[in-house]
């Protein structure tokens, strides 16, 4: 068997030389054919010179260096579909994913499953960010109009045939947890405690979370579409039965009748927030649909050593 590493990078120079030698440390103790690819989102801080000096001396290392930073979706889909193995593994540079977890996967990669993630039971990150991720994937399950895994975060193994599939598919932005679980396959899910990161600093902030989390909602449910159809009818029902109160009020009790600023600002303020709220959401279904259909490639790459 031929086991693919993926190991995305941005910025990892303090991490990048020890999760190598542990990654080549654990597969020598597996004893199978390898390739670890490692694919740089343009790193600026050496890390894209260091993997360069690794592969030299380790043709088992391969490398593609993207012309810029891509982030952290498309760059390790485009890795995905790079590889030729039997199995590919995903795992993050920076020892969230613990690397005891390769055997485990590959170990029920034989037994016959296709997707087999690791899924977060506890993690070293703050409590109220778990928290709030463990709500966020119970929201989306919600509305998904498939079950989405909770708590995983993409580290896993896959088999080569779901590999082929991803490749025929054109996402240019795919929300990849959503996408596998649409291929029809079995998701096999290994508990682990995350560990805090081991070295440097994170690299998702409040627009990359907000990025991924309004992603994988317009991929993958068209409920918040529909919701806004029952909001503006309900909206429009309330303001009709409203309209006709002041109207019976005014024929009934003409002369005492006092046209109020407060329901009129009220009334504007309310509609006006509901219309910008729910044309930012429309805004973010045109832009995943304009994005398909420029049809851009995921990455470009700078260069491609050791393939």
């Amino acid at each position: 068997m031929k086991i693919s590493i993926i190991t995305p990078t941005f910025n990892e120079i303090e991490n990048i030389e020890n999760i190598y030698y542990e990654i080549k440390q654990k597969l020598s103790e597996i004893n199978c054919e390898y390739e670890h690819l490692i694919i740089d989102n343009n790193s600026t801080d050496g890390t894209t010179d260091k993997i360069k000096q690794l592969a030299e001396v380790d043709k088992n290392l391969k490398i593609i260096v993207n012309s810029k930073n891509y982030g952290h979706i498309r760059s390790p889909f485009h890795a995905l579909l790079q590889t030729n193995s039997d199995a590919v593994i995903l795992m993050a540079s920076d020892f969230q994913d613990p690397i005891e977890m390769i055997p485990k996967y590959i170990e029920e990669w034989k037994k016959g499953k296709k997707i087999v993630l690791g899924e977060k039971t506890s993690s070293g990150e703050s409590k109220f960010k778990y928290s709030v991720r463990t709500l966020f994937y119970n929201f989306l399950n919600k509305i998904s109009e498939f079950e989405l895994p909770k708590n995983t975060t993409g580290s896993g193994i896959f088999d080569k045939t779901i590999i082929e599939k991803l490749k025929k598919i054109k996402d240019p932005y795919p929300y990849f947890r959503g996408l596998i679980t649409e291929l029809g396959e079995d998701i096999t899910t290994l508990q682990f405690k995350q560990p805090v990161r081991k070295s440097g600093i994170t690299k998702n902030n409040l627009f990359t979370l907000y990025d991924i989390g309004m992603l994988g909602i317009v991929k993958h449910s068209r409920r918040p579409l529909r919701f806004m159809t029952l909001l503006g009818f309900s909206a429009s029902l309330i303001s009709f039965v409203v309209g006709v109160i002041y109207l019976l009020y005014k024929l009934f009790f003409w002369n005492s009748f006092s046209l109020g600023l407060a329901p009129i600002i009220i009334g504007i303020f309310f509609i006006s927030a509901v219309q910008i709220t729910l044309l930012g959401l429309v805004g973010e279904y045109i832009g995943v649909i304009l994005l398909h259909q420029r049809n851009m490639p995921l990455v470009i790459e700078k260069e491609r050593i050791n393939f």
